[in-house]
């Protein structure tokens, strides 16, 4: 697996540059096997070594790139990312929401925004329920829009566990497609 190219302005751990690595690999397999036509299939690729370009910036470096108080620390990558990216003439809009909201989830996404969604929680990295997730990467090809909602209810359901906040966009997600 080669390191996915990544922004100069990008600030990221090579741990950080693994998990890119895996997300994007993960992206490209699931576009290779459902036959997606070349356009498609480069934004996934794209959303997958750019979701997490700013992942290991500070909040204060993040926040000189969007202002957006309302948001908590650990999210300000996605819309920072988004942001540098359309600087850069990005102009893809379902990529660059792909990017901004792969955190926390958008429910006007496209499948290139929920694709990115389900491979960062799936990638094979991730020191949790390794045999569920990888069962259930291998089934997406197979069934798209039923992993998601399984991969979005998994989620949901951690985050609740976690006793972490549900944000707006996440229960919208959620809303439209149980």
């Amino acid at each position: 697996m080669t390191a996915p190219v990544l922004p100069e302005w990008a600030v990221v751990s090579e741990k950080r540059r693994g998990h890119i690595a895996r997300v994007t690999a993960l992206l490209d397999d699931w576009a290779a096997r459902m036959h997606l036509d070349a356009a498609e299939a480069q934004a996934w690729h794209d959303v997958g070594r750019w979701h997490d370009a700013l992942r290991d910036a500070t909040p204060a470096k993040l926040r000189t790139i969007i202002e957006a108080p309302e948001l908590p620390d650990g999210i300000l990558h996605g819309p920072a990312a988004a942001v540098m990216l359309e600087r850069e003439g990005e102009a893809r809009r379902s990529v660059l929401e792909a990017v901004r909201w792969h955190t926390v989830g958008h429910p006007e996404w496209d499948r290139t925004g929920r694709a990115l969604f389900m491979a960062d929680f799936l990638e094979p990295g991730r020191g949790f329920m390794h045999v569920d997730r990888a069962f259930l990467a291998a089934q997406l090809p197979h069934n798209f829009d039923g992993i998601f909602r399984q991969a979005v209810r998994m989620r949901l359901e951690w985050t609740l566990r976690e006793g972490n906040r549900i944000f707006e966009g996440t229960a919208k997600l959620w809303n439209s497609i149980r």
